[in-house]
């Protein structure tokens, strides 16, 4: 009998009856959101499925938009893509902070005069990011 779960490459990877028991859900339920585009589980060689822990956490996602909010899975597929693309944002604007905080120790521009422009032109909780990178400035220069 398989291994019901794997570990390859540091990873663990567990297979269709292991998610399916540990999680209370019909592996021909996990198929439908593999076909539906849902779930995207590697593979072997031998083309069984095999899910990885973020696979879990996008299939807990999954199902609490479904049992427990009633989401259909055409509304499913639409927050799964706005939640990537807000994380890909959510990164892109991490990086630009890396960058901004870069030139701003490069050009001698003063913290305070950076705080008052951020007050007037960047969202409140990306401000509140900047805020507390610029506080770090201050205490490794002190």
């Amino acid at each position: 009998m398989p291994r019901k779960s794997v570990r390859k490459e540091g990873r663990r990877y567990y297979m269709i009856s292991a998610v399916s028991k540990r999680l209370g859900v019909h592996p021909q339920t996990l198929r439908l959101y593999e076909r539906d585009g849902l779930l995207r589980p590697s593979r072997t060689e031998g083309n069984t499925r095999l899910y990885t822990d973020e696979d879990l956490e996008q299939l807990e996602i999954i199902m609490n938009l479904t049992r427990n909010l009633g989401v259909n899975l055409a509304g499913v597929e639409i927050v799964l893509n706005m939640r990537d693309k807000m994380g890909r944002m959510q990164d892109q604007m991490n990086a630009f902070l890396e960058f901004f905080l870069d030139q701003l120790g490069r050009t001698g521009v003063s913290k305070e005069e950076v705080r008052q422009r951020a007050l007037a032109t960047i969202p409140k909780s990306s401000l509140q990011a900047l805020l507390e990178r610029l506080g770090e400035g201050d205490a490794r220069e002190g």
